[in-house]
């Protein structure tokens, strides 16, 4: 593990951020960690890299970690090929700037860390657990969540006040907001660290109350899953439901091809939490999105869903 800046660094990083936070710019002092090192957290860690930030990527999964640095490779050539403007940093630096690492504790010197374990509130729960545990007393802890209370996730820590959540939509590195997330104890300088690391990273963030599914999942996992009964009762097939979206809409994507980029095992995850957090039956996912997962059918990452894809 890389080892932390010095103080005199640390210094100049804080004074050129200025009223910005610690984290208004590329190179600033301190490591930043990342849990989970599948879709989500690789792009994120790629964001993060390619700012000029030391990244350490923790999961606990061999198979995730032997994979990762292959996928930030890639990464960073398709965003490099559609990003209007160039990264802060070369390449080879942004790679050289990420660790991979299997425990919580390798995050021990981390000042900000994104969670992005998969969407299971108990899982999730664990994991703030672990890093309450082994992160310092002043880091903040940001949850990648699609659709679980900060609240929740917070209360299993010391530290509510460090806790928030910060929504990035895939791809990562191509999307440039993020819908962030204040927890009911979120305190002003959390907030305001969070948002300085987002323009850091050339990002806006939307500020948004503590909620079951916030304000873009609350709505998108009831369309996506409404799309897919629509499938699923013969009404009409995949294409012609994206299709009356983008003609009649003037939406870029229609639901099902949304779906299917974010992956339908997370949507059916996420619908999930959804109809435990809230209890309403809307959230209940529908035969054809649990059908085509259990089939290994999750959209583009496995080359087919609502529709199929040439390359995964």
């Amino acid at each position: 593990m890389n080892e932390p800046n010095s103080a005199p660094a640390a210094a100049a990083a804080t004074d050129a951020a200025g009223a910005s936070g610690a984290f208004g710019g590329a190179g600033v002092a301190g490591v930043v960690g990342v849990v989970g090192a599948g879709t989500m957290g690789t792009g994120i860690a790629q964001c993060l890299a390619e700012a000029g930030h030391r990244v350490i990527v923790v999961d606990p999964e061999e198979s995730a970690l032997a994979t990762a640095p292959a996928r930030l490779r890639d990464g960073i050539r398709l965003a490099r090929m559609f990003r209007k403007q160039p990264a802060a940093v070369a390449m080879d630096a942004a790679l050289d700037a990420v660790t991979w690492a299997q425990s919580p504790q390798d995050l021990a010197d981390a000042r900000f860390v994104l969670e992005c374990a998969p969407e299971r509130i108990p899982l999730k729960e664990k994991v703030f657990r672990e890093l309450d545990d082994a992160c310092r007393g002043d880091a903040v802890f940001a949850t990648v969540t699609s659709a679980i209370p900060v609240e929740r996730l917070a209360a299993q820590t010391g530290r509510p006040r460090q806790v928030l959540g910060m929504h990035f939509m895939n791809p990562a590195p191509l999307k440039e907001a993020v819908e962030v997330i204040r927890g009911p104890r979120t305190a002003d300088e959390t907030l305001d660290t969070a948002l300085a690391l987002l323009a850091g990273l050339g990002k806006t963030g939307i500020v948004v109350s503590d909620a079951p599914g916030f304000v873009s999942n609350r709505v998108l996992m009831l369309t996506i899953n409404e799309a897919a009964t629509v499938v699923e009762q013969g009404t009409a097939d995949a294409a012609t439901v994206d299709r009356i979206f983008q003609d009649c809409f003037g939406h870029t994507m229609g639901p099902l091809a949304t779906g299917d980029l974010i992956g339908l095992d997370t949507i059916v995850d996420t619908l999930y939490v959804l109809l435990e957090c809230t209890g309403d039956e809307r959230f209940q996912p529908c035969g054809q999105l649990r059908d085509l997962v259990a089939a290994g059918h999750a959209g583009r990452k496995t080359g087919q869903g609502f529709h199929r894809y040439g390359t995964v």
